[in-house]
């Protein structure tokens, strides 16, 4: 089995965005796993915050003063189809206390095909209309995608 993460780091506004992405490759796509922590909340006890979430193509979490994140560049689409249909669009994630988690299960791309790309936490929901990145506002937080080799012990096989 072939496995990834992407650690998760907030941006200077918001430091405190911790986490991680991981990505096992299953014989049905990869299975994505987000566990995140620091998300801004939502003063509202009757609205969450929705959090664009993306694979990009870039291949750095750098950037520059207007854009701390500039270098993950756009979405990830290989194939070119219009957004949301994008290989790097993702489901949001749903802030709840600050803290989010998410498992989904894709198809449209293989591990070895998003190793060295970024993984972009927005500040807005993803609109899954507007073109070509769904008007989900600035990038918060970013992590690179590597290679991440799991390695087991015969007691671990028994």
């Amino acid at each position: 089995m072939k496995y990834a993460r992407a650690n998760i780091i907030g941006g200077k506004e918001y430091p405190e965005i911790r986490g991680c992405v991981f990505f096992k490759e299953t014989t049905d796509g990869v299975l994505l796993t987000a566990q995140i922590k620091g998300l801004p909340q939502s003063n509202d006890n009757c609205k969450g915050r929705f959090f664009g979430f993306h694979i990009h193509e870039g291949s750095s979490c750098s950037g520059n003063s207007e854009d701390e994140f500039a270098d993950a560049k756009s979405h990830y689409n290989p194939t070119n189809c219009a957004h949301p249909f994008h290989a790097g669009d993702l489901p949001p994630l749903i802030e709840n206390n600050g803290y989010a988690y998410m498992s989904v299960l894709i198809d449209k791309f293989k591990i070895q095909d998003i190793i060295g790309k970024v993984v972009i936490i927005h500040d807005s929901p993803d609109d899954f209309t507007s073109q070509p990145s769904g008007n989900s506002g600035k990038k918060i937080a970013c992590g690179k995608i590597e290679e991440f080799i799991i390695l087991l012990s015969y007691v671990d096989m028994l």
